[in-house]
């Protein structure tokens, strides 16, 4: 559901814009709310789950996501909207890692790379779904049905989990949950997103250096906290892991990159090359397609051979995909400049997903599940939450920019460099960090 609403809501971007007059910036908070608060909670959803049971807590998100779902569709100003999103994110939150922790908890260890790449190919159809239907619902109807389409969804999901989804926890976890560490984190990622959001209108005004320096100290104070507290909500000592360090820094690099490619994309489609939403949606299903199809066998590929060859060669050729697309400008053919790299990207995206995700749980002690599981999460969404927020504004694009197809066109070039650069890094990182024989059975 949560992969469902991800990808539609990219989609929809352009005529939220239209209908409700909103910015460049208001079109990045609409993903970036939602993002915020994902990142900023999904690892305490991953404590909570680990002590009051991890089934128990991810019907509590699908629940929670359906009602804020219901408000995101009623919004009647930008800012209601960014408001329901934030909202929807603590659901997402309260979900996210719980589906993952049960995998972990659920399976053994042989047979993880493979249920994990299973879980990857479920996420993919809801991805390719997601762009079509947001498409053809806009176009028929309207953009909010992109929203409202959630809450059926959400009593499908509650009735097959009561049913089929066993309950897990970790019956160590004792204490007192880290309020304090969950609020500063909070703050860092809000306080750094935020200025870098705002700078696209003026890198030089009060706001977007108070909002910096408010998320810098609270990004220092959350350090401080998670190193001297009792029972912390991001335990340091797992990041003594080599493994897991290195994987999730490639994951922030790896879903920086897809994140940013994708917002410029759709806008890309829709305003430089006049694409209805159906069309920008269906335009992105062959990537989703190759995912769906392809990460249970990328999980099977890393049982085989070990982790360390596809983390590292998946991002090189999500990279190409991505370096591909900036042919795409006006007067470009689909078969030519969209297709190749839609196919790159996703063949790349598939070799990768599924060993990266089950990497970092596997480097992690199966009690912290819930929190691996969560930390991976956290990283992932921020990379999306600081690529949305940052690169339009590295690559000079503000205001009404996103509707002007000469202004955008350049940025969408550059942004495009940036963004296979950076995923081409996440391999790199990949290849130095994880052992050969990592996930081999």
């Amino acid at each position: 559901m949560a992969m469902l609403d991800a990808t539609a809501v990219t989609v929809a971007l352009p005529a939220i814009g239209a209908e409700l007059g909103s910015s460049l910036a208001g079109l990045q908070w609409t993903l970036s709310g939602y993002t915020l608060a994902l990142a900023a909670l999904v690892l305490l959803g991953g404590a909570l789950g680990d002590r009051y049971g991890r089934r128990r807590v991810f019907l509590v998100g699908v629940v929670w996501f359906a009602v804020t779902s219901l408000a995101c569709g009623l919004a009647q100003t930008t800012g209601q909207l960014v408001g329901a999103r934030v909202l929807q994110g603590v659901g997402g939150a309260l979900l996210t890692p719980g589906s993952l922790a049960i995998i972990q908890s659920a399976f053994p260890h042989a047979d993880r790379p493979r249920a994990i790449g299973a879980w990857s190919a479920l996420g993919g159809i809801s991805g390719l779904i997601g762009p079509f239907l947001a498409g053809a619902l806009i176009d028929a109807v309207s953009w909010r049905w992109v929203f409202l389409l959630n809450a059926p969804v959400a009593v499908v999901v509650v009735l097959v989990a009561v049913r089929h989804v066993p309950e897990s926890r970790d019956t160590g976890s004792t204490g007192r949950f880290d309020v304090l560490g969950a609020v500063t984190g909070a703050l860092a990622l809000a306080g750094v997103t935020y200025a870098l959001i705002a700078a696209g209108d003026g890198p030089g005004s009060p706001q977007v250096w108070v909002s910096a320096a408010v998320g810098v100290a609270s990004g220092t104070a959350f350090v401080l906290r998670e190193r001297s507290a009792a029972a912390p909500m991001l335990p340091p000592g797992v990041f003594a892991d080599r493994e897991f360090t290195g994987a999730n820094l490639s994951t922030l690099l790896v879903y920086g990159g897809l994140g940013g490619y994708s917002f410029f994309l759709v806008l890309q489609l829709q305003t430089v090359l006049g694409y209805g939403a159906t069309q920008a949606g269906a335009a992105m299903l062959p990537a989703i397609i190759v995912i769906t199809l392809l990460s249970a066998r990328g999980g099977a590929l890393a049982a085989r051979v070990g982790a360390r060859l596809p983390m590292a060669v998946g991002p090189l050729v999500a990279a190409a995909g991505v370096l591909w697309f900036a042919r795409i400008g006006p007067g470009s053919s689909y078969w030519v400049d969209v297709l190749p790299g839609s196919l790159l990207n996703g063949l790349g995206m598939s070799l990768v997903i599924a060993p990266l995700t089950a990497t970092v749980l596997d480097a992690a002690p199966d009690h912290l599940a819930g929190v691996a599981s969560g930390v991976n999460n956290a990283v992932a969404r921020a990379a999306n939450l600081l690529a949305v927020a940052a690169l339009p504004v590295a690559v000079g694009l503000s205001g009404d920019d996103y509707a002007d197809p000469t202004a955008l066109t350049g940025g969408f070039r550059v942004a495009m460099v940036v963004c296979a650069v950076v995923m081409a890094l996440g391999g790199l990182v990949a290849w130095r960090t994880v052992r050969r024989d990592t996930l081999r059975v």
